[in-house]
């Protein structure tokens, strides 16, 4: 489905960060045919589990993260929750939830969104960013469709969106375009 073409930064980087870029795409796993024929799904779980890789891959993260200047940070559920925690806490930022229906246990808003294999609802707490300035994350940005429905959830209840955050794209998919104008920035990219 994919031709891997190595990690794409999209700027000059030291030669030091180009090597950790490198140490963390050989640890990302394909897994043909999951979670249904015809999609080569990317996954970071090798990544999560060697302590270096994963210190590096937020190391990463935060250096793209500290520009956008965030109050909060949004984590999607749920491979999102395992890096906009630790980024939070790095940044002493709070972090937000958002997740599948029926999850949380306060008052929420809901946002239905279509993604490459299906389609969902995600929810937010209802008073969780009003007047933040957020950055969402995810693992993987594919078509777009979560990460959309996360920015509307976002700024229905009132945040200034100012950046999305992934460890993976697959820029083939052509999600960046539902994601309109704030930075979109992934550690890796698969065209």
């Amino acid at each position: 489905m994919s031709v891997k073409d190595g990690p794409q930064t999209g700027h000059a980087r030291p030669q030091s960060s180009t090597d950790a870029l490198v140490r963390i795409e050989k640890q990302v796993r394909d897994i043909p045919d999951f979670p249904k024929p015809g999609i080569l799904f990317k996954d970071i779980t090798p990544i999560l589990s060697d302590a270096e890789a994963f210190q590096t891959t937020l190391q990463l993260l935060e250096e793209r993260l500290r520009p956008l200047s965030p109050t909060r940070l949004v984590g999607i559920e749920s491979r999102g929750f395992l890096f906009a925690a630790p980024l939070a806490d790095r940044l002493r930022l709070g972090v937000v939830p958002v997740r599948k229906p029926g999850k949380l246990p306060y008052r929420v808003l809901r946002e239905e969104y279509t993604l490459e294999y299906g389609s969902g609802v995600l929810e937010m707490h209802e008073d969780a960013v009003a007047g933040q300035r957020v950055v969402i994350i995810d693992d993987l940005l594919a078509t777009g469709g979560t990460a959309a429905a996360a920015a509307r959830l976002c700024q229905r209840l009132g945040a200034d969106v100012v950046g999305h955050l992934f460890v993976i794209e697959l820029a083939f998919l052509s999600g960046r375009r539902l994601l309109g104008d704030p930075p979109v920035e992934a550690l890796l990219v698969y065209r």
